[in-house]
């Protein structure tokens, strides 16, 4: 048995979903261990193209189980209108090859509320949040103020659970906020429309995974996000509510016992983010426009245009650190091919002095890029296939890339569909 995990290096939307459904294929298992519906994994294959946010990657595969882990924030109106879009395309998805574990805690209609409330006060300090209701979710997990998926089995502990919560949640809503109260009855027709639908495919994941594990079966462990967006190792407080390392995967699959033999991490050949918070080596104006276009970059839950800027060495290499990453997949090389020269935010400056750690988040503001540029290929490299059928200066950017961030880079996507891939 090999296990996987398949995380991102940077700020989000490296290209995840890619990878997952390219991997798949040697995989009985996919799990999302992490995070909600505040994110995208776009996938492109023989079923068409589709934009992700709960469910895992693997569910294209035939024969492989996906499930989602006690670690996600379990939106069940967000991944109901998900799976009624991909089974809309022709995608089976059943008890059979989806489960959900019965410790995965319930995002809750308020964390919305809440979220849209929190950013609205916090007005030009605010966060960059989706609105989607993560972090008021987690907050409220480590609280203890959550009901878990596994209590939509027992409904009469559930309303008894439930009951003893908005009590509590009201008080904030009302008194803080000047928000209007839930009600009873307002939670009856929630779960009615979205609990009962998802409650199907709720079990015991754990039992489950555990004679998976015991079988030799393979696992494939997807991550949210990446690792600047990690809550403890990210760009604080411009981060995701939740851990996006790859060291979380064990604990927040249901399966804290097993072993991950490599970790995937995932780099795009130049920088997006989407959000708030410093951005080192971001572009603005025309040069940011072009990239921008060229790579199609904005995002797959909110259709914001992304931040961009040229690949950064810096962030990238911490990043890689942060995973523990054994091999790298480098995407979107091929959206690079309009340049003649290629930037490279190869170090920074801080304090008038010349660094390549990452600094503290309070300091990274002030750290400013030093861009260097290597030939480009000016060509069209998206239906290459091999690695000496790519031009000179992209094997030299390749490399360079490689050497500088210290990991193997096994992977190099010249496309977004799944057979749009150099191995090395």
């Amino acid at each position: 048995m090999s296990n996987c995990a398949i995380v991102g290096i940077n700020w989000g939307d490296e290209g995840k979903g890619r990878m997952v459904d390219l991997l798949t294929r040697d995989y009985d298992v996919v799990i999302r261990y992490q995070g909600g519906g505040n994110a995208g994994h776009t996938v492109v294959n023989e079923k068409g193209k589709f934009a992700l946010h709960l469910l895992p990657s693997g569910i294209f595969r035939d024969g492989v189980v996906n499930i989602l882990g006690n670690g996600v924030a379990m939106d069940c109106e967000s991944l109901w209108t998900e799976i009624q879009d991909v089974t809309g395309k022709g995608v089976s998805i059943t008890p059979e090859n989806l489960k959900i574990s019965d410790r995965a805690s319930l995002l809750l209609p308020w964390h919305r509320d809440l979220d849209s409330l929190e950013e609205a006060r916090l007005a030009d300090r605010k966060y960059g949040s989706t609105k989607q209701g993560i972090a008021p979710f987690y907050s409220d997990k480590y609280q203890k103020k959550t009901v878990m998926a596994g209590e939509l089995l027992y409904p009469e502990k559930l309303w008894q659970h439930l009951e003893g919560i908005l009590e509590w949640k009201n008080l904030t809503l009302e008194k803080v906020y000047g928000a209007k109260p839930y009600t009873m009855d307002d939670l009856r027709a929630w779960v009615a429309d979205f609990g009962e639908k998802i409650k199907p495919f709720v079990c015991d994941t754990g039992a489950f995974l555990r004679q998976a594990q015991a079988e030799g079966r393979s696992i494939l462990f997807e991550a949210q996000l990446g690792s600047l967006r990690d809550l403890d190792y990210g760009i604080y407080p411009y981060t995701t509510s939740s851990n996006a390392i790859a060291a979380y995967a064990p604990v927040g699959s249901g399966l804290p016992s097993v072993r991950i033999d490599e970790i995937v991490g995932v780099v795009k050949a130049y920088s997006s983010c989407v959000g708030e918070g410093p951005f080192t080596c971001e572009w603005f104006g025309e040069e940011a426009d072009k990239l921008r276009e060229a790579g199609a970059e904005y995002g797959a839950k909110t259709g914001r245009p992304r931040r961009v800027g040229p690949i950064d060495i810096v962030a990238t290499r911490y990043g890689v650190q942060c995973q523990g990453a054994t091999n790298i997949a480098l995407t979107k090389l091929d959206v690079l091919s309009y340049m003649d020269k290629i930037p490279v935010c190869a170090h920074y400056t801080l304090n008038g002095e010349q660094i390549d750690y990452f600094p503290f988040p309070a300091v990274l503001p002030d750290a400013k890029p030093v861009v260097e540029y290597m030939d480009g290929w000016q060509c069209d490299i998206s239906g290459v296939r091999t690695w000496e059928g790519l031009p000179e200066a992209a094997r030299k950017y390749v490399e360079y890339v490689e050497q500088e961030i210290g990991c193997h880079i096994g992977y190099v996507s010249v496309g977004p569909e799944r057979d749009s891939i150099i191995l090395r």
